[in-house]
């Protein structure tokens, strides 16, 4: 059965290349410690790994869509490194049951595993006076759900969703620590780790905004930058003074005591920190930023949160591209285990761009031509540099053309 044409690779199609990606000694770990194939006899952890890349990367829809996909060719089963391919029943409950947790083990190893190459291949945009130095992201982002599918993920009396509560390491400009939980969960209790390393650079919403939080960033020497809210009490120190001809966006830089009840609580009323309004001119207002650092220049701290826009543009893309919306189960391990592999699978795309890629594309058109191209048998060095949009002239065939009779196509 000639389905895939083998021209210019060896014998694997490109999604079995890209998921070859994952080290198979890495992959067998995540199982063994989470005993995920534990009573399989047929459908593993690496079989549903390949099931729901298969449905991230060709945006399937339904189960149906994916044992219809991988069950094509006899030929491609094979190729996928699988022994049948999976029925939607099976495929259901292993959703259901297979802890989800050996996936988002996976995730973590693999960022550690290429955690330098990604590095390395990857500039964001450098501020100079920060250059050098660890600068973590934090924000969620919600997705809707059907509250009476998915009755775990109550949000509000008549609406469900989740969030996916996000740290977002700036060297790699990937998510390092990623939590799912309930809509209903505040975005402060959403990360388990709020505080880093020493010096470690913390930059947030105001949602993060919290006096107890803020000591134990002081404490642990944290440089954080976030919003303070507009209802915050603080005492007026003194202004630090703006050059003239340059940032006329920042409007005013003060050094402040914060003095409300709670915040002398925790110990905080005689803490200087700094204070900085910014003027955005898109949404026409005033964003007052609020640090513990009090010696970077103005700019510097209005360019670090104005840096909150590439975890905003990750989950923008990751929504996009992926299949983080439309899930092929309603328990909360099944929608876990999706959003884990999306995770995975954004992770490769992300290695091949930087790595294997030689021409600059929009991510999204990078990923739609992968999914144009995952079932054939080209090799990604080809797939990332040689397919484009231009035209190409057809091969002339090796065989004579076909002569239909006259009356092939005439109506009787």
């Amino acid at each position: 059965m000639r389905l895939f044409r083998r021209t210019k690779n060896n014998n694997k199609p490109l999604i079995r290349q890209i998921l070859d990606l994952v080290p198979p000694w890495l992959f067998h770990r995540c199982t063994a410690q989470h005993k995920s194939d534990k009573g399989c006899s047929k459908y593993k952890a690496y079989d549903q790994f390949v099931a729901l890349s298969f449905e991230q990367l060709n945006k399937c829809y339904t189960l149906s869509d994916i044992s219809s996909g991988i069950g094509v060719s006899q030929t491609f089963i094979s190729d996928l490194g699988l022994s049948q391919s999976p029925a939607k029943s099976t495929m259901s409950d292993g959703n259901k049951k297979r802890d989800y947790r050996v996936f988002e083990t996976l995730y973590n190893r693999l960022l550690t595993h290429y955690r330098s190459i990604l590095s390395k291949q990857y500039k964001s945009h450098i501020i100079k006076e920060i250059e050098g130095r660890v600068v973590k992201l934090i924000d969620s982002t919600t997705i809707s759900l059907c509250l009476s599918m998915f009755d775990w993920a109550k949000f509000r009396t008549a609406k469900g969703g989740i969030k996916i509560h996000t740290c977002w390491d700036d060297t790699l400009m990937l998510p390092d620590l990623v939590n799912i939980t309930p809509a209903k969960e505040h975005d402060r209790y959403g990360l388990k780790q709020l505080v880093f390393p020493k010096h470690t650079i913390v930059v947030e919403d105001r949602a993060y905004f919290n006096f107890e939080l803020i000591a134990q960033r002081i404490a642990a020497e944290n440089i954080f930058v976030t919003r303070i809210k507009s209802n915050t009490l603080y005492q007026d120190i003194g202004e630090i003074e703006l050059p003239d001809h340059k940032d006329q966006d920042i409007l005013i830089d003060q050094i402040i005591h914060l003095n409300s009840n709670k915040a002398k609580e925790k110990g905080l009323d005689k803490v200087p920190l700094r204070l900085v309004q910014v003027y955005k001119e898109d949404d026409n207002k005033v964003i007052r930023i609020i640090t513990n650092q009090l010696d970077w220049e103005a700019r510097t701290l209005a360019d670090l949160y104005k840096k909150r826009w590439d975890i905003e543009l990750f989950f923008k893309s990751i929504k996009q591209n992926l299949q983080i919306k439309t899930f092929l189960g309603t328990s909360e391990n099944a929608v876990k285990s999706q959003i884990y592999i999306a995770l995975i699978n954004f992770l490769l795309l992300q290695l091949m761009v930087r790595t294997i890629a030689k021409k600059k594309h929009a991510f999204s058109n990078f990923v739609e031509k992968i999914r144009i191209c995952l079932c054939f048998y080209l090799s990604l060095d080809y797939v990332c540099n040689q397919i484009d949009a231009k035209s190409k002239k057809a091969k002339p065939p090796n065989q004579q053309k076909l002569n239909f009779q006259e009356d092939l196509f005439s109506v009787k």
